[in-house]
């Protein structure tokens, strides 16, 4: 075990990396411990992800955030973390699964979460290479007006084909033979958006030109679509949090504060592995959230934010005045101004 870093971020996904230039810009010493396998990895295009007018590649984003943290100093490994345990004296020492040691004043968890995969024959290579998609939010604005199915069973699948069915009316819902298990008036619901529900098992698929065609049901009948989707759901990686102690929710997610502090002193989580909205904006900015809270935590610490003095999430409130009010501001500048 070398020198104690300032904070430990295990997961190099959006949200790990990012916390890990905010912190490398503080002058902090940063270790990223990251399994490379950031769900990121395996978005063919992202389309809403800002400042990016024609779309960018998951695994292009990755590596110009890797190369952002580096350049400012951040020390990032592929590895794994096998335990953390909190120390008595402040901080966390955490086993890497090569059995190595790391000291750490702070940790930040953004290990994210698995997508469940559907149970099919050859299908774990078509999510993979993006032929089946996971995240409506991000890309049904692609599947207008297109023949879509959704895997899934349940109130979550029936969930996620209602939102579809903002962008397309031609919509399946396929439970891989698992009963539904709805009321009748969620299919009712179903029934009278002219959603289709298959609970029968399929047998294979057929991909041409790089896209998914044709979905073959155990009776032999062929379903032809233009996309589809996985709404198995999702499992929270959260297995360091319960380690230390953390609160976490039913579904195994970390709750955090407005901060994102866990309930664990120097313990913070941020993207997907926290509740919320699973998306590469919001992973970001709770990372950068967390990181700023790591370093103001630091700094008193090391006396520079006095010890009775709330420590900020952000930049100050602006202090209202009247010149400083909406009012004034949409008032005429005087003679002279902005010429």
């Amino acid at each position: 075990m070398t020198g104690k870093l300032d904070c430990l971020i295990v997961g190099g996904g959006p949200g790990g990396l990012t916390a890990a230039i905010y912190l490398a810009r503080f002058r902090r010493t940063v270790l990223v411990v990251d399994e490379a396998k950031s769900r990121c990895a395996w978005i063919p295009t992202s389309h809403n992800h800002a400042g990016f007018m024609n779309g960018i590649n998951g695994l292009d984003l990755l590596d110009r955030m890797r190369c952002q943290a580096a350049q400012y100093g951040a020390r990032i490994e592929t590895g794994s973390i096998k335990s953390l345990r909190c120390i008595d004296q402040g901080g966390f020492v955490a086993t890497t699964e090569a059995g190595g040691a790391l000291a750490a004043e702070t940790v930040i968890l953004a290990t994210g979460v698995i997508d469940d995969q559907p149970r099919l024959p050859d299908l774990f290579d078509a999510v993979q290479r993006g032929l089946i998609r996971v995240c409506p939010i991000c890309d049904a604005y692609e599947v207008i007006d297109k023949k879509v199915a959704v895997i899934g069973h349940g109130r979550d699948a029936m969930g996620e084909v209602l939102f579809i069915r903002g962008y397309t009316a031609d919509l399946t819902l396929l439970t891989l033979g698992t009963p539904m298990n709805l009321t009748a008036e969620d299919r009712n619901k179903l029934s009278e958006l002219g959603i289709r529900t298959v609970e029968e098992q399929v047998e294979r698929v057929t991909e041409e030109d790089g896209r998914i065609t044709k979905v073959v049901l155990k009776s032999g009948e062929e379903l032809s679509f233009d996309t589809l989707y996985s709404a198995l759901g999702t499992l929270a990686r959260s297995t360091l949090a319960a380690q230390v102690g953390a609160d976490m929710n039913d579904q195994g997610r970390v709750i955090v504060d407005s901060h994102c502090l866990t309930s664990v002193p120097g313990f913070y989580a941020a993207g997907d592995i926290v509740e919320g909205l699973n998306q590469i904006s919001v992973a970001m900015g709770q990372a950068a959230i967390a990181a700023t809270a790591v370093h103001n935590q630091l700094r008193r610490r090391e006396g520079m934010i006095p010890p009775d003095s709330a420590v900020p999430l952000a930049d100050p409130e602006p202090i209202q005045t009247p010149k400083t009010t909406l009012a004034a501001c949409t008032q005429p500048p005087e003679a002279g101004v902005g010429e």
